[in-house]
């Protein structure tokens, strides 16, 4: 079984008896796994979206959520094993992500696709601001103060 046929699966899973759209059901497993702070995953359902997507500007939004959901998952990895060798340095490819993920959500209106994307953009640019703020030295990012993502 591919990457793909397991996403498809797993997606399914998720939404049983749903009867949205398949491109529907990707996108809301992604919310799902990005609220249970599975941004990996989220990140591999979305992608499934953005890699057959026509639509440049639609496109380019899935591309910021996954870019978004990257860069979480530097900071989670960088939180849960703070003095590893590899994910002590996930502090600047995160905000380089942060970076990619809000150039891409720069035309974009303030609701597009269900979600408040001025109120996202503002979680990004926190945690991108509050990591150069201390030069890289600590991690904003815990469990208890994830940020959710909730469709309209």
């Amino acid at each position: 079984m591919n990457k793909r046929e397991r996403i498809s699966d797993f997606v399914r899973s998720l939404e049983s008896g749903s009867t949205e759209g398949a491109s529907q059901n990707y996108y809301s497993a992604f919310f799902q796994l990005w609220n249970a702070q599975k941004y990996y995953e989220a990140h591999d359902v979305l992608e499934q979206l953005w890699l057959v997507e026509k639509n440049a500007e639609l496109a380019r939004f899935y591309q910021a959520l996954i870019q978004a959901a990257g860069a979480f998952v530097h900071l989670q990895k960088n939180f849960e094993q703070p003095s590893h060798p590899k994910h002590s340095r996930r502090l600047p490819p995160a905000t380089r992500l942060f970076e990619l993920a809000l150039r891409n959500l720069e035309d974009l209106p303030n609701e597009f696709q269900a979600l408040d994307l001025a109120q996202f953009r503002k979680v990004l640019l926190r945690y991108r601001d509050a990591i150069i703020a201390v030069d890289f030295k600590k991690n904003p990012w815990s469990p208890k103060n994830a940020p959710r993502l909730d469709p309209l």
